[in-house]
């Protein structure tokens, strides 16, 4: 901070009246915070801090004080402030004659570009005793703006979509085998159903690909909930074992060999869930009478008794409901293997539109070149185009390849597919905060949902809005430039150096931020090794250099 001895009020001479108000100024000081004034998220923000001594402002006098910011061309006005003396009509701030006054200003403007590094912070007054008014010159009060936090970088972390692409995919071929009453016998009407068709050309596709393999046999076999409980129990089992043997005998004759180990019975004796599911499906005209007593009774064979005394209805359902029970539910386990990485590079350059979606956006990870991971994305949009993933993923790479408008348009199509999709919400917000809209991107941030990408962006996004404590809460260990970048605006220049030191960025904007650390520092011959470095890795930042308010107390070191 610096000290000003300016003249916000006036010393009234000889007669005290206002033309006389005008020669002395050393017996004001001013504090003001900060010198120089900084922009910080979209504002510029000043403090003032000063007092009147004893006999300073005349009784019947009336000031009024206004902060300006001067640059080239343009000017923009604080609030001002009115002060007054003791026998002065108004509403200003009343000075007393005897013991002058203290007093604190803060006042806030939106930032303009054009006030960056060459504005200057002036105060003008105006006073008034009676009918007569006078007009002060202008003073200088302190060297501005700083715009420090417009070094931020455009380094938001896009998210790519992932993909679920399984190189090995593992399905179930189901298989329902029915049987007649106290029987385990496979008819060879079962053999003609067109689940047992199915089976059978699965085996014979097993035998033939080697691309599909036949992993295990499952069987769940069931008897009717009717008769003695342990005939029942070994009725299951009897079906569980002659189905399998159904199914070994077909993978047999297409010579698909399974390890005995593969193949498991599980029988589950009566099938009284199911007989409640039938029951709960079907007309029966008792059925609510009939699903009670299941609730009322627990022991099987009270169950039964019970329901067969209801003598009309349970010939029904020996008709109905029982025949379905008894069966064999078969699940055969199988693998397909899909392509290898070599045909899935082949198809993506000659056929891709008989892929997948998830193994196009597997394939767009086999290139390295960020063109033919672009059309590989293009295509999975245009073929799978309901698929958000695919126009998701455009936008990613189209950012990298920086053609941002056209990500958009990519990234507007998957918020279209998927609005409150935390990835989609992530990276539009990215692009809006590259854009300027700080507003959308928060609302965008607002809908998204974890990850350290989002993470980081609403901490690029908080230097932008001038939370810079925030900001390196949200970057967590990122070493990277914008992270020194908050620290900086934090005012931790040794943990911002530590940051870029530890970032292995090599950069022009790294070695310009290290300046800036030893400026802050007072590190004058690193100030002069970083600045140089910055500029010979980019010759477009001289021109900041030679107006940055954070060099101003080394321009000769640095010739500028």
């Amino acid at each position: 901070m610096r000290t000003f001895s300016t003249m916000l009020a006036v010393v009234l001479l000889a007669g005290c009246s206002l033309p006389k108000m005008i020669k002395t100024v050393e017996n004001i000081d001013l504090e003001i915070s900060p010198s120089p004034v900084v922009l910080q998220g979209d504002d510029v923000t000043i403090d003032i801090t000063g007092s009147f001594p004893p006999k300073y402002f005349a009784k019947k006098v009336r000031a009024t004080a206004t902060p300006f910011l001067v640059w080239e061309g343009g000017e923009a006005a604080f609030e001002p402030v009115n002060f007054q003396g003791e026998e002065a009509a108004g509403n200003g701030t009343v000075v007393s004659w005897e013991n002058g006054k203290s007093f604190n200003y803060t006042s806030t403007i939106p930032y303009e570009a054009a006030m960056k590094d060459r504005a200057r912070l002036e105060l003008r007054m105006s006073g008034s005793q009676g009918d007569k008014t006078g007009e002060f010159p202008a003073l200088d009060l302190a060297p501005g703006v700083m715009a420090t936090q417009d070094l931020v970088q455009p380094d938001e972390q896009f998210v790519i979509a992932p993909d679920n692409f399984q190189r090995v995919m593992t399905y179930v071929q189901d298989l329902t085998i029915n049987y007649g009453y106290q029987s385990s016998f496979v008819k060879s009407n079962e053999y003609r159903d067109e689940d047992w068709k199915a089976a059978k050309d699965l085996f014979a596709l097993a035998a033939s690909a080697d691309s599909v393999s036949i992993v295990s046999v499952m069987t769940q076999s069931y008897a009717s909930p009717e008769g003695e409980i342990s005939l029942n129990e070994d009725l299951a089992m009897d079906r569980a074992n002659s189905a399998n043997k159904a199914v070994t005998r077909e993978l047999g004759r297409k010579r698909v060999e399974l390890e005995e180990s593969a193949v498991r019975a599980m029988p589950k004796g009566e099938d009284w869930e199911g007989f409640k599911k039938a029951m709960r499906s079907s007309e029966i005209a008792d059925k609510d009478l009939i699903l009670r007593v299941l609730e009322m009774y627990s022991d099987k064979n009270k169950r039964e008794e019970e329901i067969k005394n209801i003598a009309k209805t349970y010939q029904e359902i020996e008709n109905r409901i029982l025949p379905g029970l008894r069966r064999s539910q078969v699940a055969i386990t199988y693998t397909v293997e899909g392509y290898t990485d070599e045909e899935l590079i082949d198809l993506c350059k000659n056929n891709a539109d008989i892929l997948t979606v998830e193994e196009l956006l597997f394939a767009a990870t086999l290139f390295d070149d960020l063109n033919d991971r672009l059309e590989v994305y293009q295509n999975a949009a245009r073929v799978h185009g309901d698929d958000y993933r695919g126009h998701n993923n455009v936008g990613v790479t189209l950012m990298a390849l920086g053609r941002m408008k056209q990500a958009q348009e990519s990234f507007d199509a998957a918020k279209a597919l998927a609005a409150s999709n935390g990835t989609v919400n992530t990276n539009l917000g990215a692009v809006a905060r590259q854009n300027g809209d700080t507003d959308a991107a928060a609302t965008y941030y607002g809908k998204a949902s974890g990850g350290s990408e989002l993470s980081y962006n609403k901490g690029v996004l908080a230097i932008t809005q001038g939370n810079y404590g925030r900001a390196i809460s949200n970057m967590g260990s990122n070493s990277t430039a914008n992270l020194a970048l908050a620290k900086i605006l934090n005012d931790d220049a040794n943990g911002a150096r530590t940051t870029l030191e530890n970032a292995g960025d090599d950069s022009a904007i790294a070695s310009y931020l290290l300046a800036v650390c030893c400026a802050r520092l007072k590190d004058a011959a690193g100030v002069k090794k970083y600045v140089s470095a910055a500029l010979s890795k980019d010759p477009t930042l001289r021109d900041r250099a030679q107006n940055d308010l954070e060099f101003r107390n080394y321009k000769s070191s640095l010739g500028m």
